[in-house]
């Protein structure tokens, strides 16, 4: 059966990282995730604010309310979606009861989801975590209840560098690292930057995103217009129109970090396998056949601490179970080129069978709609999640 799920992402559109335009749609076509709702984790503060080490964004920053909408539409789903408080916790007992009201969807969604489903609920946090420790302040126990895990991707794997989803939100990061929620840990950064290689950060990268032309048309367009970050306002019609190919040359070319998909493979119950042909690729654990060689994609037992910047360290425990885990792999490198086959074949298998177009009638017999191009406000360069 899919895997209920809650996804708590900073995504924005314009995108600010263009990653979680991209991973967002993994939830959306993967038949193993049953995606029951998507918080997004906005956030007021600006990157050229950040002390050394982070680098800075121009531009606006306005909530993914249009990828989720797109992707609902291709899909044929009614994933709810909301915003939550765009300021930082002021205490680790902070409700944030006094924010406008648009700004407390996002914690009353995630609780309302919650309650709703009849067995307990992966949570997976992509952002500063502060939606998830906000429901925590509100409703404890049913946090207790029907959370089955938190996944946070944040972090560094010492106290050497201050990663920016840490940086978002330092209070509402100890306040869910200190809870007694069980947690699964997938550092963003080591302790150089969040572009290194480790055993225990989740960074990799794809060289280009040529491998985006052979998707679903729909898919294909959503993808180029969020990270050709288009200013068209007719989003949904974006959908039925190739973009021109210059756009979409700029797109492919573009060198891609990604940092989610072990959270994904992993809350999925999915395993990343080099069958005894040499092909990768991502299939359900279970569906394992003798011959294929499992990459490692781990979450081994830890003890967690936290520190007052938000960052927090671990102690692996190998002996001994604990609430919280934290991943591991075994060669970065190795990881990375599993993965750079892999996650394309996973991505061009997602066929959204619903989808029909968004207006009545064959593309082709309505005059294309001017394709406005990237905004140059917001660069399409990745960045730390």
């Amino acid at each position: 059966m899919p895997v209920p799920v809650i996804s708590v992402t900073d995504l924005y559109h314009p995108p600010e990282d263009p990653g979680d335009n991209f991973d967002i749609l993994l939830p959306f076509g993967y038949d193993r995730v049953d995606l029951r709702a998507v918080i997004l984790d906005a956030s007021i503060e600006k990157r050229e604010s950040v002390s050394e080490g982070v680098r800075g964004y121009p531009g606006p920053r306005e909530p993914g309310l249009i990828p989720v909408a797109q992707l609902n539409a291709v899909f044929g789903t009614r994933v709810p979606c909301a915003v939550a408080p765009l300021a930082r916790m002021r205490s680790p007992e902070d409700a944030m009861l006094d924010v406008p009201r648009f700004q407390q969807q996002g914690p009353e969604l995630l609780l309302e989801t919650l309650r709703a489903s009849d067995e307990p609920v992966q949570i997976m946090s992509f952002g500063s975590a502060r939606p998830i420790a906000v429901a925590l302040n509100r409703d404890p126990d049913l946090m207790r209840e029907k959370v089955a895990r938190v996944h946070l991707s944040a972090g560094s794997t010492s106290l050497d560098y201050l990663e920016w989803n840490v940086y978002l939100d330092p209070v509402a990061m100890r306040r869910l690292v200190e809870s007694d929620l069980p947690l699964a840990l997938y550092p963003c950064a080591t302790e150089r930057d969040c572009y290194s290689y480790g055993p225990h950060n989740t960074l990799w990268w794809f060289e280009d995103l040529a491998w985006i032309e052979d998707m679903h048309p729909a898919l294909r367009r959503y993808l180029t217009y969020g990270l050709g970050a288009c200013d068209r306002i007719d989003f949904l019609r974006a959908l039925d129109e190739d973009a021109p190919q210059g756009i979409k040359d700029r797109v492919y070319r573009r060198r891609h970090a990604v940092w989610e998909t072990a959270a994904w493979i992993t809350v999925a119950g999915a395993a990343l396998v080099r069958h005894a042909d040499g092909r990768a690729e991502i299939v359900g654990a279970e569906e394992v056949r003798d011959g294929d060689v499992v990459v490692p994609n781990e979450q081994v037992p830890c003890r967690v601490a936290s520190h007052e910047s938000g960052l927090y360290t671990f102690e692996l425990m190998p002996d001994g179970p604990s609430r919280t885990t934290v991943f591991r792999r075994a060669d970065p490198f190795d990881y990375e080129d599993a993965l750079r086959e892999a996650l394309p074949r996973l991505y061009r298998s997602f066929v959204p069978e619903a989808w029909a177009g968004s207006t009545t009638g064959p593309v082709r017999d309505r005059p294309p709609t001017r394709y406005a191009g990237p905004m140059t406000a917001a660069p399409v360069t990745a960045t730390a999640d």
